[in-house]
């Protein structure tokens, strides 16, 4: 086998785990790092991740490892993969390995830093100013379908375009399709965003709603990211694709979602805590709906899907409640509304 590049895949859940194993398919050397060592030696004795994706083999190519010093020693492309509430510190963790190597950097994780709603490119300027522009993977990706090989297309967003159109050739393969973008704020806005929707489409199953109710709850989801997008400088078209309504629709419909089945929990009378340990990994859009509501507040967008949710994960709001709010409001023209709250 020909290896074409060097690539430290930092972060070893399923999706990293996901994306280790494709990248190792199409030939490039991958270091898998997670931070626990008694897991990634577990890894290297099974020749899989055992917890997340057992009935996958790792290829010959792909080798798991605790050291971050040896996942980065001659890596020619860094691919970021950890929760969104852990991004900033784990970019202050990386930082001073940086300066002996000079690999780019790209991110797979989505959602809102919590405490400010900064986007993580946001983040990623501030601690890592220096550094060349990064990289944005997002889309409509299980991590499961990834690693069984299934077909797949993704966006890949940066503001050096050369530098996407890299990442996207070491992404793409027969079975799976990557396209660049530029528009780094809406691809990042539909990653975060569409994982609160799907909570809403969890709840509004749970709670046996139907498909039209779940079809028009999709639609008008897309409508808040979207008003939310021309607020802070992002592009439409750009929610349109892959990183926008793909990544929703696949998350509000599929029981592979943790956000949608975090809604249907909540739907189904468990608590938030009950419901986050029932689904024992991240579910990013518990955070995310509170930080996406902030940033509706500051920027006076009408959001108020995502309100309902923000209401029903952090004020106690009973989910029948919260969609009886959602239906009482008051009738509108469809491609007529008011982009900002109304008193």
């Amino acid at each position: 086998m020909t290896i074409r590049s060097s690539i430290a895949v930092l972060g070893a859940g399923a999706w990293g785990t996901a994306l280790a194993i494709h990248l190792a398919r199409n030939q490039h050397r991958v270091h898998l790092w997670g931070r626990k060592p008694e897991q990634m030696h577990a890894m290297q004795l099974a020749r899989c991740n055992a917890r997340y994706l057992p009935e996958t083999p790792f290829p010959d190519a792909l080798t798991p490892t605790a050291d971050l010093g040896v996942a980065l020693e001659c890596a020619d492309l860094i691919l970021i993969v950890v929760p969104s509430s852990g991004f900033r510190a784990f970019l202050r963790e990386l930082r001073p390995h940086l300066a002996s190597c000079s690999a780019r950097i790209a991110w797979a994780s989505k959602g809102l830093e919590s405490g400010s709603a900064k986007r993580l490119d946001q983040v990623f300027a501030e601690e890592l100013p220096a550094h060349a522009a990064p990289a944005i993977i997002s889309g409509p990706t299980f991590a499961r379908e990834v690693a069984a090989g299934l077909p797949t297309a993704v966006t890949v967003a940066s503001h050096d375009c050369a530098f996407a159109e890299h990442v996207a050739e070491l992404l793409h393969s027969p079975s799976f399709r990557a396209y660049r973008v530029d528009d780094v704020i809406g691809v990042e806005l539909g990653g975060a965003v569409k994982n609160v929707l799907a909570i809403a489409a969890g709840i509004a199953d749970g709670l046996h709603f139907g498909s039209n109710a779940r079809a028009a709850l999709i639609t008008r989801g897309l409508a808040e990211i979207m008003r939310l997008a021309d607020a802070v400088g992002g592009r439409r078209e750009t929610l349109m694709g892959l990183a926008g309504l793909g990544d929703l629709v696949l998350t509000c419909t599929d029981n592979q979602s943790r956000n949608r089945r975090f809604g249907i929990a909540l739907a189904e009378g468990q608590s938030v805590d009950e419901a986050l340990a029932q689904i024992a990994q991240a579910v990013e859009g518990l955070p995310s709906a509170r930080e996406a509501w902030r940033l509706a507040c500051e920027h006076r967008v009408d959001m108020p899907i995502t309100h309902a949710v923000y209401q029903v994960a952090y004020e106690g709001l009973a989910p029948k409640l919260a969609v009886a709010q959602l239906l009482q409001r008051h009738a509108r023209p469809e491609f007529d509304q008011p982009s900002v709250m109304t008193d």
